[in-house]
C-alpha cells in the first residue's frame, strides 16, 4: 500500500485537492453574502469534482512512471516502483481504472448541472496526460507545457464548474471578477510548474539522453537550458511584485506575506538558477519551486481580508 501511494504521488494529490477546496471554501463561499457570488455545486458534488480531478491526476502519474522505467532506472533508481514493487500489468490496470472513475465522475457532474458540454474537459485532460507520457514528453518543451497546462486546468476547473453555469446578466460582473482571480492563480501555477518541469529535465538530463527523450537540456545543453529557466523565473517574480505594488500596497500584513513567502523565495530561485551547475542544485530548486507553488496558492485565504478592505 505504501508503494501505491508513492506511485500516485499522494502528496501532490493532496495539494491538488487542497487548492480546489481553498478556492471554493476560502475564496467563493465567504463572499456569497457580502458580494453576491453564486456557486453551482453542492458540497457532495464538489467533492466528486475534486475526486475526479485527483483520479485523473493519479492515473497520469502512473502512466508516466510506466513509460519512464528506463530513464528512472538511471536518474533515480532508488525511487523506481514499477516492476520493483508493483507489477507493470497491475499498474496499467490501476491507470485504466482511475481514468474510468475520473472521466465517469466528470460526465456525471456535467450532466447533473445541465452542462454536458463541460464533460470533454475531463476526457481531454486524461488524454493529454496519456499522450504526454507516451510521446509528447519527447518533443522539446511540448511535454513541459502540457504538464503545466493540466496543473493550471485543475485550478481553473473550479471556476468553470462553480461560477460559469450560474452566471446571469445581473451577477455577471461579480462572477467574472472571481473567475478572473481564479484565472490569475491558474496562470501563476502554469508558470511555476513550467519552470519546475524544465528544472527537473535539467536534473534528469543523463537518463533522458540515454532514453532518447528530446528534452530542452538534451537538445540545447544543460547551460543553455539553465539560462532559459533563469529568464523564465523572472516572469513570476516581476508579475507578483507588480501585483503587490499595484493592488495590495496599503495592506501591510498581506504585503508582508507575499514578500516573505512568495517574492523572497522567487528571488532566491532566480539567484540559484543563475549559478546552478550540479544535479543537487536543480533538485533543491525544484523543491523550492514546489514550496512557492504552495505558499502562492495558500494566499487565497487572504482574500477574505483583501476584498473586505
Amino acid at each position: 500500500m505504501l508503494y501505491f501511494f508513492k506511485l500516485i504521488r499522494f502528496k501532490n494529490l493532496i495539494m491538488i485537492a487542497l487548492v480546489q477546496y481553498l478556492i471554493k471554501y476560502a475564496l467563493l463561499l465567504p463572499f456569497t453574502q457580502t458580494h453576491g457570488v453564486v456557486t453551482t455545486l453542492s458540497h457532495f458534488n464538489f467533492f466528486l469534482l475534486v475526486l475526479a480531478t485527483v483520479c485523473i491526476a493519479a492515473g497520469g502519474y502512473i502512466i508516466n512512471d510506466i513509460q519512464d522505467i528506463e530513464s528512472d532506472s538511471i536518474n533515480k533508481p532508488h525511487k523506481l516502483i514499477i516492476n520493483k514493487h508493483i507489477n507493470e500489468n497491475i499498474a496499467t490496470a490501476l491507470f485504466v481504472i482511475l481514468n474510468i472513475i475520473g472521466v465517469g465522475l466528470g460526465y456525471y457532474i456535467a450532466s447533473h448541472i445541465g452542462k454536458s458540454n463541460l464533460f470533454p474537459i475531463f476526457f481531454v485532460a486524461s488524454a493529454l496526460l496519456y499522450m504526454y507520457s507516451t510521446f509528447l514528453k519527447h518533443i522539446v518543451l511540448v511535454g513541459n507545457i502540457i504538464v503545466a497546462l493540466v496543473v493550471s486546468l485543475s485550478i481553473l476547473l473550479v471556476g468553470i464548474f462553480e461560477l460559469l453555469p450560474v452566471m446571469t446578466v445581473d451577477n455577471r460582473p461579480i462572477q467574472i471578477l472571481f473567475f478572473s482571480i481564479i484565472r490569475d492563480y491558474a496562470i501563476f501555477a502554469f508558470i511555476i510548474n513550467l519552470i519546475r518541469e524544465m528544472v527537473k529535465d535539467i536534473e534528469d538530463i543523463d537518463g533522458d539522453y540515454k532514453a532518447g527523450t528530446k528534452s530542452l537540456p538534451v537538445i540545447a545543453g544543460r547551460a543553455r537550458a539553465t539560462k532559459i529557466s533563469f529568464i523564465l523565473s523572472l516572469i513570476p517574480l516581476f508579475t507578483v511584485t507588480y501585483y503587490v505594488i499595484t493592488y495590495l500596497f496599503k495592506q501591510i500584513a498581506v504585503v508582508g506575506y507575499f514578500l516573505i513567502l512568495v517574492i523572497a523565495p522567487l528571488i532566491y530561485i532566480s539567484i540559484k538558477l543563475f549559478s546552478a551547475t550540479q544535479k543537487s542544485d536543480y533538485k533543491h530548486i525544484s523543491l523550492i519551486l514546489k514550496l512557492v507553488m504552495l505558499t502562492g496558492i495558500l494566499s487565497i485565504t487572504l482574500y477574505n481580508f483583501i476584498l473586505l478592505k
